[in-house]
């Protein structure tokens, strides 16, 4: 198991905060992703927390499967958008060939480096051949619990791309970026966008 129930805890009890910090747009890289994809594809959203991702995307006219592993998030984003969000952790995602695309912004940041692997593999599996992941991840090369309780992992961009390659990803993008985190510090992120090959 890849869940940390210290770091679901705290986003169980933290739905407010996030609310009034990350609600107000979409994520700065969700239009270009999403640019690349057919009309009507349908998208799983990993972590979709109180759902501005997910309802851009159907904004957009794309068909969302928005997930999250915790039962408040859920239930915000379902309040607060409609985006009829469903609880589901990483570890349980047990699709295949089922989705157009999978999107996981500042999420997988959550999973220890040693369940990495399993979780893309998964990701993998999922996407129908030709699919689209895009994800994020903070870049360094440690695990460490910030001071909000959550455990975080951070990555190399050598081993992002040795893990993307050995899940059998053709990685189209990967570049740095910097942004603020939940916990309000600047920190230095990855941005991956891959492909499952036909």
């Amino acid at each position: 198991m890849s869940t940390d129930q210290p770091t679901i805890d705290h986003y169980e009890a933290s739905v407010p905060y996030y609310t009034l910090a990350f609600d107000r747009s979409h994520s700065r890289f969700l239009d270009r992703f999403l640019d690349r994809l057919g009309s009507g594809a349908r998208v799983l959203e990993l972590g979709c927390g109180t759902g501005r991702d997910a309802a851009r995307m159907i904004e957009r006219g794309f068909a969302v499967d928005a997930t999250d592993g915790t039962a408040a998030m859920v239930a915000k984003a379902n309040e607060r958008h409609g985006v009829n969000a469903r609880q589901m952790r990483f570890e349980e995602l047990a699709a295949s060939a089922e989705y157009d695309a999978i999107w996981a912004h500042a999420c997988l940041m959550h999973v220890p480096t040693d369940a990495l692997s399993d979780i893309v593999g998964a990701i993998h599996t999922a996407l129908v051949p030709g699919g689209l992941h895009f994800a994020s991840y903070k870049r360094g090369d440690d695990e460490f619990r910030d001071d909000r309780g959550r455990f975080n992992s951070r990555v190399t961009q050598g081993y992002v791309e040795e893990l993307y390659s050995a899940a059998g990803f053709e990685i189209l993008e990967l570049a740095p970026w910097q942004g603020k985190g939940a916990d309000g510090v600047m920190r230095d992120w990855l941005a991956i966008t891959a492909r499952r090959p036909d």
